[in-house]
């Protein structure tokens, strides 16, 4: 589980108005680098402020540095700035070469220094990690479970943008997106831009920035289908996967949710709801007349074997069994035929 930042420092630091309760050594790890770094990226904003980089922030490339040459940057006293702080990513290897100076490093840290480490792996068992219990702080990153990724998205956008991610938004961004946390975040960026001085980030915003194109794409190809022309319905989504280099990644999502809607919306009318008010219900703000002729020519039988459908294909792009491309491609043309 992923330690809290804001957990592991002291209230000085969370201010940042000096070195405070810093710990002099961190070492993020974790399997997947995106995350990784992410993590470190918000450790160096507790760390310094922007302007104090300039002179307090020493990165160094692990496959070139000399151990020397990071325990004299740790040693160095500080200019402009109250700590100074060494990175080292992707630091397996160069800990492993160097693992004697780091042990006493460990022992005896620089009081103005800290030395940041991101590594793929960090081993319990090795005199390092005992030592860094003592003296500094091990962040294990971790991938989040599907069920935690909604909580783990409005943390984010709370801690990155100061904004306020409605569940509702956070649902509908992981169907549209997958759940790649990386590009998820890369999401949210662009939602908090999008958004500007809007405190919340809401289900609309991600349909009309993130979601627009997506389910307009899935849109057409099944209206294009219920037309009975098959060939356009598949020229349509190859444009799909032509002009959006993510669309392996998001198609499913983009059809699934579409057929989302028209099962929602049929279980609506079929209890008599007036179309109007199914329309507001399932969010259906454009094309409402093709919308509801589509529903018009599918039984919500058909529509939940599709939506079954769509589970099996997800399932089976990311565990390798199928292309994304393929698997759809087979599904529009099983959806032309009933």
């Amino acid at each position: 589980m992923r330690l809290s930042l804001d957990a592991q420092c002291g209230p000085a630091e969370r201010r940042g108005s000096g070195i405070g309760m810093c710990k002099p050594i961190y070492v993020i790890a974790g399997k997947e680098e995106s995350l990784v770094n992410a993590e470190c990226s918000q450790l160096l904003e507790k760390l310094l402020k922007p302007h104090e980089r300039v002179t307090g922030l020493f990165v160094a490339d692990a496959g070139q540095t000399q151990i020397s040459e990071v325990l004299d940057e740790l040693r160095t006293v500080p200019f402009l700035t109250d700590k100074r702080v060494a990175l080292i990513k992707r630091a397996d290897e160069f800990i492993s070469n160097n693992r004697p100076w780091l042990e006493k490093y460990f022992d005896d840290p620089c009081p103005t220094g800290v030395l940041v480490l991101t590594v793929s792996s960090w081993p319990s068992q090795t005199k390092l990690a005992k030592k860094l219990t003592k003296v500094g702080t091990l962040v294990k990153v971790t991938a989040p479970k599907p069920w935690q990724l909604p909580a783990r998205l409005s943390k984010y956008a709370g801690d990155a943008h100061g904004k306020k991610l409605a569940p509702n938004a956070a649902e509908l961004l992981i169907e549209l997106t997958g759940d790649d946390v990386s590009r998820l975040y890369g999401e949210i960026d662009k939602l908090a831009l999008f958004v500007d001085t809007e405190k919340v980030i809401t289900a609309k915003h991600v349909e009309s920035l993130i979601g627009h194109n997506r389910i307009f794409g899935a849109f057409a190809v099944i209206d294009t289908i219920m037309a009975g022309d098959a060939a356009r319905a598949i020229g349509r989504l190859r444009n799909m996967f032509a002009e959006d280099k993510t669309a392996e990644f998001t198609v499913v999502g983009a059809f699934a949710y579409h057929l989302r809607r028209m099962f929602g919306a049929k279980a609506l009318l079929a209890r008599g709801i007036d179309p109007g008010q199914v329309a507001g219900q399932c969010r259906i703000w454009s094309n409402k007349d093709k919308f509801f002729a589509q529903l018009r020519q599918m039984s919500l039988e058909r529509i939940g074997a599709n939506l079954r459908r769509l589970a099996s294909i997800d399932h089976a792009i990311k565990t390798g069994q199928t292309k994304a491309q393929v698997a759809m491609e087979q599904f529009v043309l099983r959806l032309a035929t009933g």
